[in-house]
């Protein structure tokens, strides 16, 4: 086993639990870190043996430009998404962030960290880059 990550991610989005959050919007971060067994990717050469780090930001864009009012709901939708498209896949850690929250005072960013294993009923595909979501 072994973990592909995507750092950095940003995304200007309309998120917010008030209305004017959900009008104005924001700017968003995830970083994400995902398992899976890709010694066959690193003997081979071959990225239908991982998981395509393109594809995996289309999943995630994807779900960032559905509006939502928790950022505990944006991880909960990735990962569901991510769980849904890469059947190899085997746990994520996802944290999302909101920069410049309005709470009242100076803070750089909320965030909220979400772990999740892949449990055995969860609903399994096979997603490629040139799937086209």
């Amino acid at each position: 086993m072994g973990k592909i990550s995507l750092e950095g991610l940003e995304f200007f989005a309309y998120h917010g639990f008030s209305k004017e959050e959900q009008k104005v919007g924001n700017r968003y971060g995830i970083d994400i870190t995902i398992e899976v067994d890709f010694a066959k990717a690193a003997q081979h050469d071959k990225i239908k043996s991982t998981v395509d780090y393109h594809a995996l930001y289309k999943v995630i864009s994807r779900e960032m430009a559905e509006p939502t009012k928790l950022l505990e709901n944006i991880a909960e939708r990735i990962v569901a998404a991510v769980f849904h498209h890469f059947s190899q896949v085997s746990s994520i850690e996802i944290s999302v962030s909101k920069f410049n929250p309005p709470i009242g005072g100076i803070c750089q960013r909320a965030r909220i960290t979400m772990e999740r294993k892949r449990k055995a009923d969860e609903t399994e595909g096979n997603f490629s880059a040139g799937d086209g979501l």
